[in-house]
Formats: structure tokens, sequence, C-alpha cells
């Protein structure tokens, strides 16, 4: 019961960025675009084991055919990885422009023993410095770490309770995340409504783009 708590569908928007959530990297790492080379990296990237990574390893794959191939130049163009010092991928995340035209946020991930160094916030800060608003984002209850950051950015629930093909599960989310984050973070969760045109939009898709 758990596991699926921890895997359900949550949305958020954010309508204005936060500023000063911003951060810079720490010394010691650097931020540059994907390589055509390291794609087999980022599939791998999302999971925090080899196991997980292997088994959905091919979910990656067909993810990135269904969304990203057809326009696979802008895919190279958007990914971004931070990196150690020897160049090596520990980060990823980036903006995609959902069935073409809604900003939403991709993959943000960084390796679980690079946490809590700061990282995270700075690769957020770099993706959000430029990105179009409103912005939107799917994510999990047991990302509640990312939450907190998204939050922190002016990032906000969305109440409604179906986003595109999807039922949104905050309603059931929201006992995990009061249990696993720290009273302050929980009780600066905010909540909005999706404008209509957002959800009138997505209604007309059965794909899933973000």
């Amino acid at each position: 019961m758990t596991a699926d708590i921890e895997n359900a569908n949550l949305f958020m928007v954010c309508n204005k960025l936060n500023t000063g959530a911003m951060a810079k990297l720490p010394d010691g790492f650097h931020i540059r675009h994907i390589r055509p080379e390291e794609l087999d990296i980022w599939k791998r990237m999302p999971f925090d084991d080899e196991q997980t990574a292997d088994k959905y390893f091919d979910y990656m794959g067909d993810w990135f055919k269904h969304v990203y191939a057809s326009r696979i130049q802008e895919f190279y163009d958007s990914c971004l990885f931070v990196c150690n010092e020897e160049d090596f991928p520990i980060g990823t995340c980036f903006t995609w422009n959902a069935y073409g035209n809604i900003p939403t946020v991709h993959w943000f991930k960084v390796i679980k023993p690079m946490e809590s160094k700061g990282i995270g916030r700075a690769l957020l800060s770099e993706v959000l410095k430029e990105a179009m608003f409103p912005i939107y984002l799917h994510t999990q209850p047991g990302s509640y770490r990312a939450i907190k950051l998204y939050t922190d950015f002016g990032f906000d629930f969305l109440l409604d309770p179906k986003i595109g093909t999807r039922v949104n599960d905050l309603e059931t989310a929201l006992p995990y995340l009061k249990m696993q984050m720290p009273k302050k973070d929980y009780e600066n969760l905010r909540f909005t409504y999706a404008p209509q045109e957002f959800l009138h939009l997505l209604s007309q898709y059965e794909t899933i783009e973000f």
C-alpha cells in the first residue's frame, strides 16, 4: 500500500517564479547538455538502484520514443545534466513543451548519494530561470524532498480531480506527505485550481507527455 501511495499522481503549477529560492551550483559541479551517446545514462537516472533501472529501462525507451523522438534535436537542446569534476552526470532536468505548447518540467532527479548538497536547487534554478510561465509538472508523493523544492520555487498543487487522462491523487497523498515532510515544509504547501483552458486542452489527448 505504501508503494502505491509513493507512486500516486500529483500535479503542480508555477505561475510566477520565486527568484529568492534560486541558488548557484556548489564548487566542483557544472551543468551541460546531454550528449547523444549518453542517452542510456539518462534512461537510468530516475531510479535509485540498478535493479529498478533495469526493470524500467524499456519503459524509459518507450517514453523517449513517444514524447521526444519526433523532436529529437529539441530534446538534446533542452535536456540538462549536472556533472561532477570528472564530467560524469549525477543529475538531470529540463523544460519541455508538452503537446507542443504547454511548458512543463521533466525528469528532475539528482542521484541519491549526491542529495542534500544544494545540487538540485541549483539545477532547478538553471532550468526555471529561462522558463515560460505558467509551467506545470507531474510528481509523486515519494518525491517529497523534490516537492519541498518545487514549493520553494513557487509551485502549487493542483486541486482538480482529473488532469488529462489521469486521476489526481492529491487527497490520498496528503496524509502521506504530512507524515514524511517536516511540519514547516508541509504547512508551506499551497493549492490552486488549473485554468479551464489547460484542462480542456489536455482532455483532447489520450497520450501522456508530462
